[in-house]
């Protein structure tokens, strides 16, 4: 089935028996540059999702999620749970039953002109990757960046695509009129691990080559090392060749934080974990038999192995910024200084569990008492 030929009125009479849950689901697409991989449209009721928070340990904020599911395959994936609540799985489903907002830019265009909007900071990437392969098909960023900008909105950007690159003139100009935070998701620098782990993401080089070409932009762009695998990225001979990489492509700053596995993604990984690396099983049942999150001493003992390496590369020169209580990135307008490194597995444990009962964190999620110590969290996708 092409692309073309398809009016976006139409209805689709075989979509997944889950997906009838969506009432704004417009069409179920397939093609051939995209093997495997459904497409189901929906027309959003709303772009700018707001996470409340009932602290200020606990502070949320605004994200806009064009996507769910992800073709970028990653078997850690924490959002792949999301999935489930549409009677899809958290494996295969999550990689290959993608939900696209075909009318995202239009939507988000109309909630910022109203008068009731604060112009507060605006995440993107903290769930779905904004720039995985179907970007490339519906371009709903580009429209995305111009109504952010146009409104006087600032905005950050979380991404693993490569696709970025084709925006930076967008954002650039975007920039010149409001605060705009970049990072690259980059986890893995051994190329075979990376495309096991990671098989539908750019390479760990093309992610590099995009960080230098924002750096050369003149904007902003961090580098998420996140997640750190136990005994697989963890040798002091990987972490040293990922910081010289990190920086030598001249990234703003770089963040990192161990592997958590938290249900639909704990499962999916143990798959991937028992069917390429059989020796790690016990050892990985040890350390994550507790819980989501791995051992305070296993963290403790992976920040002592990379300061050293941070001071080796440069890249422990400053002290991180204060970050934005709304998304848990530099505050807007703040840039991180060259060399700025966030540990990012200080404070998730301690913060869920000040969650109501089934409330999800946002991404860099910050307890107040580790001032600017950032952790990675989780971001719910709201229709």
């Amino acid at each position: 089935m092409r692309w073309s030929g398809q009016e976006i009125t139409v209805e689709q009479g075989d979509a997944l028996p889950g997906l009838a849950k969506l009432s704004n689901l417009v069409r179920s697409v397939q093609t051939p540059e995209f093997a495997g991989i459904t497409f189901h449209e929906v027309l959003a009721k709303s772009a700018l999702n707001h996470v409340p928070g009932a602290s200020n340990a606990l502070p949320f904020g605004w994200t806009i999620n064009p996507y769910r599911g992800c073709s970028h395959s990653c078997v850690y994936c924490f959002a792949r749970n999301t999935h489930t609540y549409l009677d899809l799985d958290s494996g295969k489903d999550f990689d290959s039953q993608i939900i696209v907002k075909v009318n995202v830019a239009e939507v988000l265009e109309k909630e910022l002109a109203r008068p009731s909007w604060g112009r507060h900071p605006v995440a993107l990437g903290t769930n779905t990757d904004p720039y995985h392969r179907a970007e490339g098909r519906y371009r709903l960023m580009p429209g995305i960046i111009a109504a952010l900008a146009a409104s006087d909105t600032p905005f950050s950007i979380l991404t693993k695509g490569t696709l970025l690159r084709r925006d930076l003139p967008l954002l650039q100009a975007a920039a010149e009129r409001v605060p705009v935070d970049l990072a690259m998701s980059i986890a893995i620098y051994d190329d075979e691990l990376q495309q096991s782990v990671e098989p539908g993401t750019p390479s760990t080089a093309a992610r590099l080559a995009t960080v230098k070409a924002a750096r050369d932009a003149g904007l902003p762009c961090a580098v998420f090392m996140m997640p750190v695998l136990p005994h697989l990225t963890d040798t002091v001979e990987h972490l040293d060749r990922a910081f010289g990489m990190i920086a030598e492509a001249g990234a703003s700053s770089v963040i990192y934080s161990a592997l958590h596995l938290r249900p639909g993604a704990r499962e999916w990984y143990a798959a991937w974990l028992a069917r390429e690396h059989p020796d790690l099983v016990t050892r990985y049942r040890e350390m994550y038999g507790g819980g989501s999150y791995a051992p305070k001493e296993y963290r403790a003992w992976l920040a002592r192995r990379v300061r050293p390496l941070l001071r080796k590369h440069g890249l422990d020169r400053k002290p991180v910024p204060a970050l934005d209580p709304a998304t848990g990135v530099p505050r807007a307008g703040e840039r991180l200084a060259a060399g700025a490194i966030a540990d990012g597995t200080q404070v998730r444990d301690a913060a869920l569990a000040r969650l109501r009962p089934g409330a999800s964190a946002d991404a860099g999620l910050l307890a107040a008492e580790l001032g600017p110590r950032a952790a990675a969290g989780l971001q719910p996708t709201l229709f």
